[in-house]
């Protein structure tokens, strides 16, 4: 029984293809991390939270590299560590886990989803000559937003909602930066190989923004459901579904490696509004599927432009 269990589950990965299921885990359990982020919030700041989770997620990268006597970055890398340590990390990450704190875990995946029109923007501004389709893509991705926001108009007047938007959205220029940055440096550093080295001195800065300011919670204080959605973070979110993601990229098309994008936001929206009681409603739906199609339209755009490198697109 349990051989012919093993056949069917073997076949079935056969026919669907391992990597696709690979994708299909991204798209949903990267999701499912603004859920838990949401959840980790209640009860602490988000500063703290983020700085907990990229402390242990990183030291665990860090041991896994001593443990496989992986050879350690050099020279100049160590630069680029330190940069986009505090570009994807320690405000990325920081602002967008601080920001989910006043929205609802949907709005902030939406939000965290537009950073390629950032990327098109900021390119324009350094001179770049930007297509015609992501020009389209931009004003559409602009649209969805416009529609999504209708929903969310009288919240506008809370102060609350008002810092939570604008964390989330400097998180997604900090992270527009950082894959500009990787970009440059891309042809002769892999910033794959030091994931683990930018957060653990993510960590650090943020635990020291976390002392210099006073505003953290007592370890001991914090409630054992806070622990878990932080376990969560680093195991799924940080460790499996990352490793996963490197796995479909190495095995997939940049044209379908690229869809866990448009899956993140659904998911989060489902499941905040299922979990949370969030607001799902027709302008929210109808937003959301507008502004995915004009990140698809920019998303192709920059890949169009960029077929000889590598850019992470979250």
């Amino acid at each position: 029984m349990i051989q012919k269990i093993k056949t069917a589950v073997s076949t079935k990965i056969n026919a669907i293809g391992l990597p696709i299921l690979a994708l299909l885990w991204v798209g949903f359990f990267w999701g499912t991390t603004w859920i838990a982020s949401k959840e980790g919030v209640r009860y602490i700041p988000g500063i703290q939270m983020a700085a907990i989770r990229q402390f242990l997620a990183g030291a665990l990268y860090i041991i896994y590299l001593l443990f496989t006597k992986s050879p350690w970055p050099k020279g100049k890398q160590w630069k680029t560590i330190v940069i986009l340590a505090i570009l994807n990390f320690t405000l990325s990450n920081g602002l967008s886990t601080a920001g989910v704190k006043y929205i609802s875990s949907g709005l902030g995946a939406i939000i965290a989803a537009i950073f390629p029109i950032w990327v098109v923007i900021i390119s324009y501004f350094r001179g770049e000559r930007i297509a015609k389709l992501a020009v389209t893509g931009v004003f559409i991705c602009f649209s969805g937003v416009c529609i999504i926001f209708y929903e969310y108009l009288a919240d506008f007047l809370k102060p609350d909602f008002q810092l939570g938007i604008i964390l989330s959205v400097l998180a997604t220029i900090t992270w527009a930066f950082g894959t500009l940055y990787t970009k440059k440096k891309a042809a002769s550093y892999n910033p794959y190989f030091s994931l683990g080295f930018q957060m653990f001195i993510s960590s650090i800065l943020l635990f020291a923004y976390n002392g210099a300011t006073g505003i953290s919670v007592s370890l001991n204080e914090i409630p054992m459901s806070t622990w878990i959605a932080i376990a969560y973070l680093v195991v799924v979110g940080s460790l499996i579904t990352f490793t996963i993601f490197i796995y479909s990229l190495q095995h997939l098309p940049p044209e379908l490696s690229s869809l866990y994008a448009y899956m993140n936001p659904v998911v989060a929206v489902l499941l905040g509004s299922i979990i949370f009681g969030e607001s799902l409603s027709i302008s929210i739906a109808i937003g959301g599927m507008v502004t995915l199609f004009g990140l698809y339209l920019v998303n192709k755009s920059l890949r169009q432009s960029r077929k000889k490198t590598n850019i992470l697109i979250k």
